[in-house]
C-alpha cells in the first residue's frame, strides 16, 4: 500500500521548515533510509529519508513551499520497481536531538516480495508494542518471542512481580506496624508467603495473556522460537528462514554480574532468582545500590531479612538527585537497611550455611567478611545482543554491546532497526515502548519522536521516588541558571491523613523564563504525581503553569503544585 512521507519532528521549538531541493523524482525507484529530499530550517538542515524500498510515486509539494510538521511531502509505493535504482544508501535524517548516526551501511534491499512487513525480535515492552503500534498503522506483522509467554522481562521477571510483591510486602508490613496508628489492632500477624507468591504468579499470568490477546486482536503472528538476524530483509526463528521488509531488533537486556561470582538463582541470585525464593532469609547482601537490589531488598526486608547493601560508589542510586538520594538512604536506614557504601565485593564463596563474601573498601584497604543466607546480584544490566547473528550480519555495536542507531533507530543495515533495553538510553520499559511507537510511526512515514528530556524514571521503594528531566548536579555541569521549589509532605493535609509524611518534591525551573526543567520527588505515590511534571516538560510548561493549574484539595498532588509556586517564593501552606 502507498505510504506517506511526512515532515519529521525538527526540534522541541520548531514547528515548520522549508523545502530545499527534492533529492528523488517521481518514478524513481528509492531505497529504504536513503534521502528524498532536503528541508530547511533556522536550527537545523534535514535530509527525509524513505521509510521503505520501493518507488517514489508523486510531490505533494514544490521546492521553496513552508511545511509544518507532520505534513506530507510525497507518497511512496512499497516494494514497487522504480525507474532506476539507488546508488547507495545514505544516512537517515539529522535532528536536533539525534543519536550519534550508525556507521556507513552496505548497500542492500529486501525481497520485493516478503513474509511479513514488520518483523519484531523480542516480545517485551518494546518490541510487543512496536508490533501493536506497526498492525495497527496497517502493516503485515509478526513478533518473535523464544519465551513460553509473551512480555519480556518486565512481565515475566521484572517490572510486574517485583510489583506485586511490592505491594504485598509493604501490606504485611503496614498490618504489623502502621494499622494500630489507625485504630486498626491486629493481634497477630502471620505471613503465607506461599499465597503471596501465587498471588504474584496470578498478575504476571494475567499480563502475558494479555499481550497474547492483543496480538490476535490486531492480527500479529507469534513466530515462537529464537530469532537470528541474516541480513536485509532476512532472518530465522529456530533455524526456519523468514523475509520481512523490516526487521525490528527488540530482544532487551540481561542481569549483568560479577567476575568470580557465580549464580545458581539459589543462594546467589539475580533479580529472577530474588523474585522466586520460597522463604525469607534471615540475612540478604544485595550486592549494588541501584533500583533493582533497593526494591527487592525492600521486599525481603519488610518481610523479615536482614539487608545489607554493599554499594561500589559512596553513594545510593548514581544520577539521582543528590538531596534526594540523601534523603532516601536516612529513610531506607531508619526502616532497617545496613549500609557498606564505598565498598566492593572481590569473591563469594558457598557454604553449607549459605555464602561467604569477601568486601574491601573501592579506595582500597583490609577487607572484610559477609555471611548471608542469600546474595542478590544487582549491578546493573547489560544489552541481549549475542546469539542472534548480529555482527555476522554487519550490525554496528558499541563497546557495551549496544545496538549503534541513528535518529530513526536505523542501524547501520538498511531496513533493520533498534529499540529499547539493547540500544543507548535508560533501561525503562516505558522509554522502550515510547520507542516501539515512535519507530512504527516513522516506518509509515508519520512524524514518531521520543522527547528523551521528559522521560520519567521511578523507584517503587517507600517511600517512592521519582524524577524526570534535568537534577541540580546536571545543571550545575551545564551552566544553567535555576532556581528551586521545594515542599515538604509534612505540610501536606492529605499526607497527614495518610499517615505518610515523608519526603518531599522539588521544582527546578530556567531562573529567566521560568520553565520546568527538572522535577524530584521523594514521597508517598511520587511515581504517579511524576506524570503531572513529565507532561510539563513535555510541553515546555513554567513553573507558574503548574501553580495556576487548580489542583483538587486535599491531595497529594498539592505538594507538586506548592513546590511549583515556592520557586518563585509564592508556596501558600508553609
Amino acid at each position: 500500500m502507498p505510504i506517506e512521507i511526512k515532515v519529521p519532528t525538527l526540534g522541541e521549538s520548531v514547528t515548520t521548515a522549508t523545502v530545499g531541493k527534492w533529492l528523488k523524482q517521481p518514478g524513481e525507484a528509492v531505497k529504504v533510509d536513503e534521502p528524498v529530499v532536503e528541508l530547511e530550517t533556522d536550527k537545523v538542515s534535514v535530509e527525509v529519508p524513505a521509510p521503505a524500498s520501493g518507488r517514489l510515486e508523486n510531490h505533494a509539494v514544490k521546492e521553496g513551499d513552508e511545511v509544518e510538521v507532520g505534513a506530507v511531502l510525497a507518497t511512496l509505493e512499497a516494494g514497487a520497481a522504480g525507474s532506476a535504482p539507488a546508488a547507495k544508501a545514505a544516512p537517515a535524517a539529522k535532528a536536533e536531538e539525534a543519536k550519534p548516526a550508525a556507521a556507513a551501511a552496505p548497500a542492500a534491499q529486501a525481497p520485493a516480495e516478503t513474509d511479513y512487513d514488520v518483523v519484531v525480535i523480542g516480545a517485551g515492552p518494546g518490541g510487543y508494542v512496536c508490533a501493536i503500534r506497526a498492525a495497527q498503522l496497517g502493516f503485515k506483522v509478526a513478533c518473535v518471542e523464544q519465551r513460553a509467554t509473551l512480555g519480556g522481562t518486565c512481565l515475566n521477571v521484572g517490572c510486574i512481580p517485583s510489583k506485586a510483591l511490592l505491594q504485598s510486602s509493604e501490606n504485611y508490613h503496614a498490618a504489623g506496624h502502621d494499622f494500630a496508628a489507625h485504630g486498626v489492632v491486629i493481634d497477630s500477624v502471620k505471613l503465607d508467603l506461599a499465597r503471596m507468591q501465587a498471588r504474584k504468579a496470578d498478575i504476571v499470568g494475567a499480563n502475558v495473556k494479555g499481550v497474547e490477546y492483543l496480538f490476535k486482536k490486531n492480527g500479529i503472528t507469534w513466530l515462537k522460537g529464537h530469532g537470528k538476524v541474516e541480513g536485509t530483509g532476512r532472518l530465522s526463528v529456530d533455524g526456519k528462514p523468514v523475509t520481512a521488509k523490516h526487521i525490528v531488533i527488540a530482544s532487551g537486556s540481561n542481569s549483568a554480574n560479577l567476575p568470580g561470582i557465580e549464580i545458581d538463582e539459589k543462594v546467589i541470585v539475580t533479580s529472577t532468582g530474588a523474585l522466586e525464593l520460597s522463604e525469607v532469609p534471615k540475612r540478604l547482601v544485595v550486592i549494588g545500590g541501584g533500583v533493582i537490589g533497593l526494591e527487592l531488598g525492600s521486599v525481603w526486608g519488610r518481610l523479615g531479612a536482614d539487608v545489607t547493601v554493599v554499594e561500589f560508589l559512596d553513594r545510593l542510586v548514581p544520577g539521582t538527585d543528590n538531596e534526594v538520594a540523601s534523603q532516601f538512604q536516612k529513610l531506607l536506614v531508619k526502616q532497617g537497611f545496613k549500609m557498606k557504601l564505598g565498598h566492593k565485593v572481590t569473591k563469594a564463596e558457598k557454604t553449607k550455611k549459605g555464602v561467604v563474601l569477601t568486601v574491601e573498601p573501592s579506595a582500597g584497604g583490609a577487607a572484610e567478611t559477609l555471611e548471608a543466607d542469600v546474595v542478590l546480584v544487582a549491578v546493573g544490566r547489560t544489552a541481549a545482543s549475542k546469539n542472534m547473528g548480529l555482527e555476522e550480519a554487519g550490525i554496528a555495536l558499541d563497546k557495551r554491546g549496544r545496538v549503534e542507531v541513528d535518529a530513526h533507530y536505523a542501524t547501520n543495515v538498511p531496513g533493520i532497526y533498534a529499540i529499547g533495553d539493547v540500544i543507548a538510553g535508560p533501561m525503562l520499559a516505558h522509554k522502550a515502548e515510547e520507542e516501539g511507537v515512535a519507530l512504527a510511526e516513522l516506518l509509515a512515514g508519520q512524524a514518531g519522536h521520543v522527547n528523551y528530556d521528559a522521560i520519567p524514571g521511578v523507584i517503587y521503594t517507600w517511600p517512592e521516588v521519582a524524577s524526570v528531566g534535568f537534577t541540580e548536579e546536571q545543571l550545575k555541569e551545564k551552566g544553567v541558571a535555576y532556581k528551586i521549589g521545594k515542599f515538604p509532605f509534612m505540610a501536606n493535609g492529605r499526607a497527614r491523613a495518610l499517615g505518610m509524611t515523608d519526603g518531599f518534591v522539588k521544582v527546578l525551573a530556567d531562573k529567566q523564563t521560568d520553565r520546568v526543567l527538572g522535577v524530584h520527588i521523594i514521597g508517598p505515590c511520587a511515581g504517579e504525581l511524576i506524570a503531572e511534571a513529565t507532561m510539563a516538560i513535555e510541553f515546555g510548561a513554567s513553573a507558574e503553569d503548574i501553580g495556576r493549574v487548580c489542583h483538587a484539595h486535599p491531595t497529594l498532588s498539592e505538594a507538586v503544585k506548592e513546590a511549583a509556586l515556592g520557586a518563585d517564593n509564592r508556596a501558600i501552606n508553609i
